[in-house]
């Protein structure tokens, strides 16, 4: 089969990703065969790439936001029949038994194991993946369309929750990429007025478009203080801003897989009167089905951008450059 593989660490734009023919994988036990049709493009998949996450496999086939469908099952499968339509994202094993697992925080687990870094991804024409941690698609989203909401939007959703922020209550939101322009509708549907601080004129305008009550720059003070704010962007330097704009007893979550270094913070002006900082890490399953079900509910649309699958480094560099509105998305296959 056809795949884009990554044999060593290396700047997105010396364009590593080589595409290749693979043996083509077959399901184990537990396991499905997914035919896929198409598969976003993440910054988790450029922290891979670029050797900012050093611990998964190599050579490996990045790519975790996949949606196709069932292909062959392996002994004991039987969750999906052949032709269903499924989602893969980056959270594909966990223990179960740790205590992580049993108290329902299961994104915690030590044995985690994820898509497109210890496991072949789906920038490829076939990917499998234990059928536990496949996701059906709702039939409110077509494929390319539903790419996005298995990581951008599951870890926005689980940022979204961590932020603790109410219906109708402020929300700031610092870097407007392929995460944050899911969670802007979210919170919308929810009542919030969401206060947006990110680079770029196009990312402003696709903000302010999306009904943001203020759209700024990266570093500019939001003109109110927020009730809750999430950091979208890697970039530590952002930490004590948000949280200088941040109500007393509101909470600033920090969504990325991977930051730069966070400057030293003054403690009464950033920290004090209450002020909580938390840090996400990965999702559990169950906030994937609560994503997916919420942006049912609500009509959401991801804004897409649709690349050929021969072109992923060519896609990684517009995302790695800024320049990519919403979510880029690799066309692998056809229904």
């Amino acid at each position: 089969m056809k795949a884009q593989l990554l044999r060593r660490h290396a700047p997105i734009h010396d364009r590593p990703l080589e595409y290749t023919d693979i043996a083509t994988p077959e399901p184990g036990p537990g396991e499905i065969k997914v035919r896929v049709s198409a598969c976003g493009i993440c910054r988790t998949d450029l922290h891979v790439i670029e050797g900012d996450l050093t611990q998964g496999k190599l050579p490996i086939v990045p790519g975790h936001q996949v949606v196709g469908r069932v292909e062959a099952r392996g002994d004991g499968a039987g969750r999906f029949e052949s032709g269903d339509r499924v989602g893969i994202a980056w959270l594909r094993h966990t223990c179960g038994g740790c205590e992580y697992c049993t108290r329902g925080d299961e994104n915690l687990c030590a044995a985690s194991l994820y898509t497109g870094y210890h496991a072949n991804g789906g920038y490829a024409e076939f990917a499998v993946v234990p059928e536990d941690f496949a996701y059906a698609i709702p039939d409110a989203f077509e494929d390319v369309e539903a790419t996005p909401l298995l990581c951008a939007g599951i870890i926005g959703y689980r940022a979204l929750q961590s932020s603790e922020v109410r219906p109708g209550e402020k929300l700031g939101i610092y870097g407007f990429g392929s995460s944050a322009h899911i969670v802007m509708q979210l919170a919308r549907a929810r009542g919030c007025d969401v206060f947006v601080a990110t680079r770029g004129k196009s990312h402003q305008e696709l903000a302010a478009g999306m009904g943001a009550a203020w759209v700024g720059g990266a570093d500019e003070t939001m003109p109110t203080a927020v009730d809750s704010s999430i950091v979208f962007a890697p970039a530590g330097e952002l930490v004590p801003v948000a949280l200088r704009s941040l109500r007393k007893g509101g909470t600033v979550a920090l969504a990325g897989i991977y930051m730069s270094q966070i400057p030293a913070m003054d403690y009464e002006e950033c920290l004090f009167h209450e002020k909580k900082l938390r840090s996400v890490e990965a999702n559990t399953r169950n906030d994937g089905e609560s994503l997916l079900r919420e942006a049912a509910d609500i009509g959401l649309k991801p804004k897409t951008t649709a690349f050929t699958l021969e072109d992923a480094n060519d896609a990684l560099i517009r995302l790695k450059d800024d320049a990519i509105d919403g979510s880029g998305v690799l066309i692998v296959g056809s229904r």
